[in-house]
């Protein structure tokens, strides 16, 4: 009767979630999505010894806002625990699922209505990009006794289709950040325009690290401006190369991925 028995089980078919597990698709979608990780992290590696940097100063941010959410748990799995989402709704939906150990960054535009969920996750907040939001943030975090951490965004190349202080105005969030002790500013985020040759990008990048310094000599020690959010999957080497302590890289990350 044991015989039989054990005879059985060997023969009982896996479940739906096993073969899923154990599938092809789902192994060879692993083995793509680390291949893809590898070759990042190596170019953010020459970066850096280009620029006579530390690999362990720059944070890969995964942009998983088209990514499909078996997608972003084959990254998971793989160990990479900081994502960025651009939707405040996704944002929330994906902290409710997904591991409590990711670092979530919000790096979309964020309207004021929405502030109130994305503190509820405990995001970065990389886009900061008014006063009027700023001082938002400030009122519904000590609402909720929280500390936010945010980026104020620069508009570098005064491009119409993006949000973000001008260079010329940013100088003016100086007194916020001064009296908002529920912010903790960590630095400053821009995107380059899209451009083929990633050299291109390089003095929109620099203008923001000279930016950041020129902030840094109005504000306290306390509160002063360490961080740098800018390049994505075209041209992070060059924002390394500038500066960067913040790298934003989606497509490059599922490349080879099918919505199928």
């Amino acid at each position: 009767m044991q015989f039989i028995l054990a005879l059985q089980l060997r023969i009982t078919p896996l479940s739906s979630t096993d073969q899923k597990k154990n599938s092809p698709t789902r192994y060879t979608m692993t083995q793509t999505t680390s291949q893809n990780l590898n070759v990042i992290q190596q170019k953010m590696t020459s970066a850096c010894q280009r620029a006579g940097r530390s690999p362990n100063e720059v944070q890969l941010v995964a942009v998983t806002k088209y990514a499909q959410l078996e997608w972003v748990q084959g990254l998971i799995d793989l160990g990479h625990m900081d994502l960025g989402e651009s939707r405040p709704q996704q944002l929330s939906e994906r902290c409710e699922t997904l591991s409590d150990s990711i670092t979530w960054h919000m790096i979309g535009h964020l309207q004021r209505n929405k502030v109130r969920s994305v503190l509820e996750t405990g995001a970065i907040i990389h886009s900061v990009d008014s006063q009027r939001l700023l001082e938002r943030i400030e009122s519904l975090a000590q609402e909720m006794n929280v500390t936010a951490e945010v980026f104020i965004e620069v508009n570098i190349s005064h491009e119409t289709s993006k949000h973000g202080f001008s260079p010329d105005e940013v100088s003016s969030v100086v007194p916020l950040l001064k009296d908002s002790p529920h912010i903790k500013a960590l630095g400053m985020m821009t995107m380059a325009p899209y451009a083929e040759d990633p050299e291109e990008s390089r003095p929109y990048f620099r203008e923001l690290r000279e930016l950041q310094t020129l902030l840094n000599k109005q504000l306290p020690d306390d509160r002063k401006l360490s961080s740098l959010s800018m390049g994505m999957s075209g041209d992070f080497e060059v924002a390394i190369e500038e500066g960067a302590t913040h790298i934003r890289i989606g497509s490059a990350l599922f490349e080879g991925l099918s919505n199928d």
